[in-house]
This record gives C-alpha cells, structure tokens and sequence, in this order.
C-alpha cells in the first residue's frame, strides 16, 4: 500500500539555472558563456551535497547519543510484529515473504512482508537490486514487465507466472534477506531516524514507521514526509518543544484524515484501535506486555 514519491530539491538548482541561460540572449553564442553556467550549476550542486553531508554528519551525532528506541532488536521485531497484523492479519512476519495479490487498490499486486506493489515503485526496485546481487534468479525476466507497469495496477506481462515466481523466490533465503534490505532501507531505517530528530520516543518511532509503509515515503499531500509537514503546522515536535502525546496525536489525526480522504469506507483500526490506544495509554516506550486490535480481531505480545 505504499505512495511512492520523488525528493527532487537538490536538481532544483541545476532546472532553474539551466533555464535561465537558455532565455538569455547575452549569454548565447560562445563556448566561454556556454562553460560559465555549467561550471556555476556544478559549483550550486557541490554546495548543496556539502551541507546536505555536513547536516547529516550533526543528526548522526545527535541520533548516536540517542537510546536505540524501535532500533533495538527486541523492539524492531515487535514492529514488525504490529505492521504484520495489519498488512497480513498476523503476528508471524516472517510467514508474509511469499504473499501477493491484488488487493483491488489500484497499485498492482501487493507482495512481501510490507506489502511491496508494483504499481508504486518499490517493489520494481526490489526486483532490480536483488537481480544486480543474484542474477539469472526466477524473476529477473520479469522486470522489463514490471518497468512498464511501475505506476499502474496493470498485470501485463505478469501474468499468469509472476504470483508463481514470487512464491519461488520467496523460499530462498537471498530473497528474505533482500526484502528485509530493502524495507530497511526505504521504510525502517528513514522513518525510526527523522522521529529520533523530531524527538520522539519508541512510539513516535513506530507510528512513523508504519505511517512511511502504509503511505510511502514521497512528498505528496497524502504520502508520508506530506502528513508529517501538516502535523508539524498544527503541533510543535518535541525537538521544537512541543509535547509528544500532544503531537503524536495530531499526526494520527492527519494520518486517519488522508486514509478516508483516499476511500471513505477504509477500515482504518491500525490506528484507532492500536497505535491510538497505545498513545493513550501513555506507552510511549511500546512495552510489553501489548494488546490491540485491528480489523477487529485481537492481538497479543506477551
């Protein structure tokens, strides 16, 4: 169920500069003029890949003096725990590897332990970096097919065998590992990361993680970096000295509120029922023991 987007600030500046020596007559007709805006865009993109370097280099310091929070393996696998029980209605995660199906969502077949689509990006992705690793592997053939469906819900040239191949695949352990990659990479990792900046605790960090698998990490009204710029209008995080509950709660709000703006009959008790209910009860560490509910059926974490 993901919402793929695409961070594009950094080209920004090379777009704007390029545009303006095309409009510009004074500055055609010369390889000197044609050089001196190239070598300003590179000098704008080295600038901007310095600081970006350097401002990663200050939040790592910040991020290694932090408590390992949703990091910590106990608590990770009990993320992945509560996502399973939402994305595949059980505890057992490690059971999802081989699932897919289309779900009738419009994003294609929906696979793998965080429900990777190939209507939103991410599991082409996938496919692509497992093949760099492992190539000739049982769904190699099929990227070309998953290239040309990346943004619809079309099944064309996946069918009939893609499902087959998938399940394959699945029971390999190459294959786990390369799921496991690769919802680190684009979900876990970013998502536990930026709710340590905005000061947020074990909770926060999870209701984060699991706002970046539902809605994807793009910059949209309705993907994930666009409910946390709406929470942030609303509320102060608790690096800008606001209160944790008090912004949590906010951006649950924006979160439900974009879920049923999407479909209104949408059961949205992963958060209702569960991370609502752990905010409320005021565990903000996510200890255990922990029960809750979605889609009405009950869970339980000793």
């Amino acid at each position: 169920m993901r919402r793929a987007g695409l961070l594009l600030f950094a080209a920004v500046p090379v777009v704007v500069t390029g545009t303006v020596y095309l409009l510009t007559p004074a500055h055609s007709g010369t390889e000197d003029s044609a050089k001196a805006p190239a070598s300003a865009a590179e000098r704008a993109r080295q600038d901007a890949k310095s600081r970006a370097e350097r401002e990663r280099a200050e939040d790592d310091e910040v991020i290694a003096d932090l408590p390992a929070g949703l990091a910590a393996p106990a608590k990770k696998e009990l993320a992945q725990e509560i996502v399973a029980s939402a994305e595949n209605s059980t505890l057992d995660w490690r059971s999802a590897y081989g699932y897919i199906e289309d779900i009738g969502d419009g994003q294609g077949y929906t696979a793998g332990t965080v429900g990777f689509c190939t209507g939103t990006h991410d599991l082409r992705t996938l496919v692509e970096r497992y093949t760099k690793a492992h190539p000739g592997n049982g769904l190699a053939a099929y990227l070309p097919a998953l290239r040309e469906v990346d943004g619809t819900d079309s099944h064309e040239g996946l069918d009939p065998g893609f499902t087959k191949a998938w399940k394959a695949e699945a029971r390999l352990p190459a294959f786990r590992a390369a799921q496991d990659e690769e919802r680190d990479r684009v979900y876990f990792d970013p998502a536990v990361r930026l709710a340590k900046l905005d000061g947020l605790g074990t909770l926060g960090q999870f209701i984060y993680y699991d706002a970046m698998v539902f809605h994807g990490p793009g910059t949209g009204p309705t993907s994930f970096y666009g409910l946390r710029e709406r929470a942030m209008r609303e509320a102060d995080t608790p690096s800008e000295g606001g209160t944790e509950k008090a912004y949590l709660d906010i951006f649950l709000d924006v979160r439900r509120s974009a879920m049923k703006a999407k479909r209104a009959d949408i059961d949205t008790s992963r958060i209702d029922t569960a991370q609502r209910q752990f905010l409320y009860d005021g565990n903000l560490d996510l200890r255990k023991p922990l029960v809750w509910k979605v889609y009405g059926e009950t869970y339980k974490v000793a």
